[in-house]
Parts: structure tokens; sequence; C-alpha cells
């Protein structure tokens, strides 16, 4: 089976089973991004096993998670599930009193039917700590989505934009705090909508893209998830949105439909050429003209061009397992390396258009075929392939 996108590029459809991580894996850099959250794991032994295992942190580094681990009786719906996580909830609160509590749901809970959405909002109500519940188990297609349902769950908390006696105020002290700067200073923004950016990274990194957007005079209003979970930012009619990652399809089609935003479809700021791409398209949103780009772009190359020296003329076959081969691909094409095939788990073409377009456009600029694109690979194919 092949999916049409254009004249020149083709997804093929095999019918392999998902080699990947599980989703919970998500909690290893989620709880380290949100600097006042505590994720809540429900689910057995062997989810307890992979959360140690993978995750692997030493005891004095009091991770902010934990397992709340089904016994039998949970399972056969003897026990009483509400108030075996209600002692939980509470003395979490109590050694850790954290902004937000986030349960992870694993496979276990989605086979038995536990109502963990049920019983979320009354313990909330109870404890006086908000409460989110993401079904991140094995049922998703990549460990990676398990972020974009944790961030799709987390968007409908973001409060709506509102313009109130109280942001009024603050209104007339931010105009009077911002016209006492120095004059260079009055031109640092253009006046355009609100701008917010979705997808965990480093926070030295999302300070870098913040500081290229600024370059061109744009702000970001917030991210999601931000550093912490009371800073969320605010997302409605009006607000525009933009992806980092592309496993975030969730998330999109959340922020569109339910908050009512507008995404702006661009490609992934993987590398300096998809960063330039990811600036290009936002920029004429907001009608502004990106300066710069391509000169900033070729003094990173240049930057790169030993580690460019060593992989040029290699070879790379993505097998698949985490969404973010097409960019990968991409980029490494770019970098000069022959990609024979991108194995990916899943792909929503539509969230992903403007990156498979950015592909195409690298494949022509390098003179080198469009790779093989194949969506749930069969690894026994994949192996005979990579043979060949």
């Amino acid at each position: 089976m092949s999916v049409k996108i254009d004249e020149t590029l083709t997804v093929e459809c095999e019918t392999g089973n998902y080699h990947t991580f599980c989703p919970i894996s998500c909690v290893s850099w989620l709880y380290q991004k949100i600097e006042d959250s505590f994720f809540l794991v429900v689910g057995t032994k062997t989810c307890g096993y992979f959360l140690q295992n993978a995750l692997g942190v030493m005891i004095f580094a009091e991770p902010r998670y934990a397992m709340a681990e089904l016994e039998e009786g949970d399972i056969s719906a003897q026990l009483n599930d509400y108030e075996g996580l209600k002692k939980l909830c509470i003395r979490i609160r109590k050694d850790r009193d954290p902004s937000v509590i986030i349960w992870i749901g694993t496979c276990t809970t989605e086979i038995i039917k536990m109502d963990l959405e049920g019983m979320a909002p009354k313990l909330e109500w109870e404890i006086g700590i908000p409460i989110l519940v993401a079904r991140a188990n094995g049922l998703d297609y990549a460990f990676t989505q398990g972020e974009d349902t944790v961030l799709a769950a987390m968007a409908h908390r973001c409060p709506e934009p509102e313009f109130s006696f109280r942001s009024r105020k603050e209104t007339i002290q931010n105009f009077f705090t911002f016209h006492s700067r120095k004059k260079e200073e009055l031109v640092e923004y253009a006046n355009h909508p609100s701008l917010v950016l979705f997808g965990s990274l480093p926070s030295n990194v999302a300070s870098q893209l913040n500081l290229e957007l600024k370059r061109q005079s744009i702000k970001v209003s917030g991210w999601l998830p931000a550093q912490k979970y009371t800073d969320l930012p605010s997302l409605g009619d009006g607000v525009y949105v933009c992806g980092v990652n592309p496993f975030l399809s969730r998330t999109a089609t959340t922020l569109i439909r339910r908050e009512k935003c507008q995404l702006i479809g661009a490609p992934f700021p993987i590398g300096p050429d998809g960063t330039r791409a990811w600036i290009e398209k936002i920029c004429p949103v907001f009608g502004i003209e990106p300066q710069g780009l391509e000169e900033r772009e070729e003094r990173i190359w240049e930057s790169l061009k030993d580690y460019l020296d060593l992989v040029r003329g290699k070879s790379v076959f993505f097998m698949g397992d985490n969404l973010l081969e097409v960019s990968l691909a991409r980029f490494l094409i770019r970098c000069g390396m022959i990609v024979h095939e991108i194995g990916i788990p899943y792909m929503d073409k539509r969230y992903q258009a403007a990156e498979l377009s950015l592909l195409q456009d690298t494949c022509m600029k390098m003179c080198v075929p469009i790779p093989r694109i194949v969506e749930k690979p069969d690894n026994s194919n994949q192996i005979r392939r990579i043979r060949e």
C-alpha cells in the first residue's frame, strides 16, 4: 500500500510490529523539564522494573516520579483504587509539595478500564493540587508519544487570554516600564499576535530558539510545557502555536480543535537547515521579512566542517522507533550522507507536511534521490533490504 504525497515522494506501508521503547519513559525527561511537577506512574511490577532500568537515576537525586503498583486485588476490582491513590497523593503533597501531579496510565490501566479521568477531579478537589491524567501506554506507536499525551492533557489547563482590570493595570505598568528603556530597545519586538511554542527541549536549546526569533523581532509568549506548571502560557482564539518536535501531532490537534489556536505548519528546528526553514515559516505569518538567516546557517555549517568530513559519503538506514526519522534523515542528507531508507512507526502526514517538503528540497539541492519512506516497517523485510 502506498500513499501518494506528490509526484516524487511516496510513503509505503508495511504490516510490521512496533519496535520501540515504552511511552512511560517520557517521565525521564519531562520531570526534569517541568520543575514543580510530580509524575505518578500507575501500573504493574513490569512497569516498575522498566522505570528502574530505563531511567537509572541515583537514589540521592530524589527524582520527582514514583510508581503506584497495582496488586491483584486492584486488577480484579476487589480493592478501592481511589483510596490507594489518595494516600499516595497525600504523601506526595506532604513530602514534595508539587504544583501539579501527573498520573501516567499504562497498558494495565487501559485493559482493566481503570477510571483515572473519573477519579482525578474528585481527588484534585480533596487534596487541593491539580491532577492531570495522561495515558502514555504501550498502545502508542512510539515512546516519544508519551510526551505528546502529557502535553495534550496539559493544554486543557492553560489559561485563556483575557483582558481583565488586573491585566489593564499590568499593561499600563508595562507601558511605562517599556518606554523608560533605552531608545534602541524600543524596536526589540514587532507588534504581533501571541506565539506559543510546544514541545520539550533542554532549557539552553529553548533559550537559543527564543533568541533566534528575537533576532527577527518576534517575541515568544510562552512554551508548552513551561519550566514551571504555574507558568503555563495562555491559549485560545487568536494565539499562534508552532511545534518543535515531529511527534506532537496529538498536541497539535488539541491546540487547534479544543483551544482554537492557529497552527503554523513548519519543518522542525533540527539542524541548521531545519532551524532556518522553521524561522522562515514563522516570520511571514506575522508580516516579517526574515533577515540574515542564510549567513547564520552558512556560519554554522562552516563550524561543523570537521564533523561533516567524517560522515560525508557514509550511509545510514533508519529502522524506525521514535518519529524523528524524517527530520534526522533530512539533516543527514544535508550533511552529505546517503540515506537508503526511512522507516517510521507512524507519521501524521498533515503535521509533518512541511518537513516532507523540506526533505524533497534538500534531496534536490544535494542531487540525490529521495529515500524510500516506509511506515510501520517489517523488521525482517528491512534486514533483507539492508543486506541487499
